[in-house]
């Protein structure tokens, strides 16, 4: 099957208690093997934002540039620096999308001190992924269903929920969510995903929304990308999971 595909969700960031190492090159082999065009990027595990973007910016996407994109990272722990990190981020290293993260901010996605980086991405139409799940280990910040009052307050963004929520539990309040906003998007990796997630997604959701993410190197790109291509849905359905929906919501050419 010949289509662009797009991994809308991976991490640079090294955990050496799992022999987790953030090398580019080895990232571009597994992505090759793969069959993945371009990885959307981002490293959230730096509490100075400004670093973990230059990581980004500086060791992926300078270096591969048509490899990788970049996506930037602030967090409300520090207000007063978010932003001007947004401002640098989009302006200064042109990073494309935005990645916040919940549960190291210890509140949850609607909690206001997020409000004033959400209204900073709704006057520009910044496209903002958020880890979203739901389930009996869950620490309740990042329930799909939070977000519909935040996309229909913030209609000028795109809001996706990275991992769909999950188990089935949280797919289903994803899918919920998707329904009531058209600005919300749904993106596939998961561990605790079965055989049918994609399938429930895109039926949904609508195959128009729903991204493909490995979470790599948490999570390996090549079983991401086999889940969607040895799913159910249409052959159309998997060209556009797989890279023509991340095309437009991010405004590249294929």
């Amino acid at each position: 099957m010949e289509t662009p595909v797009i991994d809308f969700h991976t991490h640079s960031g090294r955990w050496g208690n799992t022999a987790v190492f953030d090398d580019p090159k080895r990232y571009i082999e597994i992505m090759d093997a793969a069959g993945v065009d371009r990885a959307n990027i981002n490293c959230i595990f730096h509490s100075d934002a400004s670093k973990g973007n230059n990581i980004v910016a500086e060791r992926f996407v300078s270096q591969y540039p048509d490899r990788f994109i970049g996506v930037a990272f602030v967090t409300p722990h520090y207000p007063e620096e978010a932003i001007p990190e947004l401002e640098r981020a989009f302006n200064v290293l042109n990073l494309r999308s935005l990645k916040v993260y919940p549960t190291y901010y210890g509140k949850p996605i609607d909690d206001p001190g997020y409000f004033p980086i959400f209204e900073w991405c709704n006057d520009r139409g910044i496209t903002l992924m958020s880890h979203s799940s739901h389930g009996p280990a869950d620490d309740g910040l990042t329930i799909p269903t939070s977000f519909i009052p935040l996309a229909q307050r913030y209609t000028n963004m795109k809001w996706v929920l990275a991992h769909s929520g999950n188990g089935r539990p949280g797919q289903e309040l994803a899918v919920q969510a998707a329904q009531a906003c058209p600005n919300i998007y749904l993106e596939t990796c998961s561990s605790f995903a079965d055989h049918k997630t994609v399938d429930f997604l895109v039926e949904g959701a609508g195959e128009d929304r729903v991204l493909f993410g490995s979470d790599m190197p948490l999570m390996d790109a090549r079983a991401m990308v086999g889940r969607i291509v040895t799913s159910g849905i249409s052959e159309q359905a998997k060209r556009k999971v797989l890279g023509l929906n991340a095309l437009k919501v991010l405004g590249l050419d294929d």
